[in-house]
């Protein structure tokens, strides 16, 4: 066990070292204050033990029993059951979400955070279990993303009517909600259920679920604007970081507790595992517990307000443009330090059979996050509307799903969520609040939220882009699933 965690240890400090010294350099070149770099050290500190402790216990916790679950509601034969346990384990796994409560911390003095978790939370559940139907009925994959967003642009333009500042925050639960907890577990339950619906296609059905899950809650959150109203004031106050601490004990607490209770009674009626196995699996989620207090307390007690001195100091100078090409080059290095997203490079890796390698991924997602953040740093300088963005955007990703093979329009849907995570939530959008609250007639609602929603389509364009490059030099228009060579870096 100890030679386990000192190897995730290790792949932790490897993740968020490049962004930590991009950081520490510029705030030496601008002049942050000493007190608020040693905050900084110490949260970076604490996201890598956190990260390297959430690792060795999502696996063994939630990773281990979702396929099992996959299988339970699959061999029960009953859609009631099915739907009911989807729903059930879709709204549990979002409620545990660290990145969800990092955005509902952030937007507490604009929507109340019980009010927004669980909006968010039912929407991911519902999702979820159509996601799940979706692979159940063999329903093409392509034909309901179309029908979900066509049906999500419209909800979306009828809420920018009446109540405009709901819509980049719509977008933005979309993205953070499919974090570290969720994108492990809802993909492991996506592969237990495709494997199990008694045909031989293949894996490759059980790529998309993240994607789905993450039309919920925009769906959801978009509802609720046309009933509820905001208050601009988003800053919320800075706490220490034992305060920060504190808080994550009891938040994750009451956040991982009902998952834990039902894996307890699924256990007692369905798995009957060991006891030696039930043991094992618990000691996982105290590692998972630990180490998502941890990552989130050092996320935002270091890097939150770092990067909002950061977008501070630079919205106030001459050369504000210069924002552009930070957010390019934080983009760039923030993705490697997500933890949802070693999950999924190693998960796609693992199924694919290194058709689309670890590298690969990386590069897609790392090229497309970094484009997407310098595209927010836009909007926050010029305030152009979110939907000349989105819907251009969500246009190209549609098209490309026409040409592109189905394992990478799968995979990029996947892909989307497991990029706008807890780091791009504390980090990023800090950085973006700061410099639109510095720029002087800035709506800090319209202007910089949005950036989670701009960093989760990112992928969905760089991988199914990828996927074309494959296509054509294999000069092969059938589905890759069964072609043996790896492409890689």
């Amino acid at each position: 066990m100890f030679k386990t965690f000192l190897d995730k240890l290790i792949e932790s400090f490897k993740s968020v070292l490049p962004i930590s010294i991009v950081i520490l350099i510029i705030s030496v070149l601008i002049g942050v204050p000493i007190e608020t770099i040693l905050y900084f050290l110490l949260g970076a500190l604490m996201l890598v033990v956190g990260l390297a402790l959430f690792q060795l216990g999502s696996f063994e916790s939630t990773g281990y029993i979702a396929q099992d679950i996959g299988k339970f509601i699959v061999r029960k034969k009953s859609l009631l059951i099915f739907i009911v346990v989807a729903f059930l384990v879709g709204l549990l796994i979002t409620i545990a979400e660290p990145a969800l409560w990092v955005m509902g911390d952030q937007l507490k003095k604009v929507i109340a955070e019980p009010v927004l978790i669980g909006t968010v939370s039912i929407g991911v559940g519902i999702f979820v279990a159509v996601g799940l139907l979706r692979i159940l009925f063999g329903i093409k994959l392509r034909t309901l993303f179309v029908v979900l967003y066509v049906a999500t642009f419209i909800i979306g333009m009828i809420v920018s009517i009446r109540n405009p500042e709901f819509i980049p925050l719509a977008f933005d639960s979309g993205g953070v909600t499919t974090g570290p907890m969720a994108v492990p577990f809802i993909m492991g339950l996506a592969l237990g259920v495709s494997k199990n619906r008694g045909d031989r296609s293949g894996e490759i059905d059980s790529f998309g679920l993240v994607g789905i899950a993450s039309i919920g809650p925009i769906l959801a959150v978009s509802i609720l604007g046309l009933f509820y109203k905001v208050d601009p004031n988003v800053i919320g106050e800075t706490l220490t970081v034992a305060q920060y601490f504190q808080q994550y004990l009891i938040q994750m607490a009451i956040a991982i507790s009902p998952f834990v209770l039902f894996f307890v009674v699924f256990n007692l009626l369905d798995f009957k595992y060991s006891k030696r196995r039930v043991i094992k699996i618990l000691i996982a989620f105290v590692y998972t517990y630990i180490g998502l207090v941890l990552f989130l307390t050092g996320a935002n007690a270091g890097f939150a307000e770092i990067g909002k001195y950061i977008g501070e100091h630079f919205s106030k100078t001459d050369y504000n443009w210069i924002l552009i090409a930070l957010g390019f080059v934080f983009g760039l290095f923030v993705v490697a330090a997500e933890p949802s997203v070693i999950t999924l490079n190693q998960q796609v890796e693992d199924v694919t059979a290194g058709t689309v390698s670890k590298r690969l991924m990386m590069f897609g997602l790392a090229t497309g996050v970094s484009a997407a953040v310098a595209l927010a740093m836009v909007r926050v300088l010029t305030g152009i509307s979110i939907w000349w963005f989105l819907i251009p955007g969500y246009l190209t990703i549609i098209i490309l799903t026409f040409f592109t093979p189905q394992q990478f329009y799968s995979i990029s849907f996947d892909s989307g969520g497991a990029v706008s995570g807890a780091m791009t939530s504390a980090f990023l959008m800090p950085f973006a609040l700061g410099a639109a609250s510095a720029i002087s007639g800035a709506n800090i609602l319209t202007d910089a939220f949005g950036l989670v929603a701009f960093v989760a389509m990112s992928p969905l364009i760089t991988i199914q882009l990828i996927g074309l490059v494959y296509k054509r030099k294999t000069r092969d228009d059938r589905d890759i699933t069964g072609v043996d060579d790896i492409m890689d870096l």
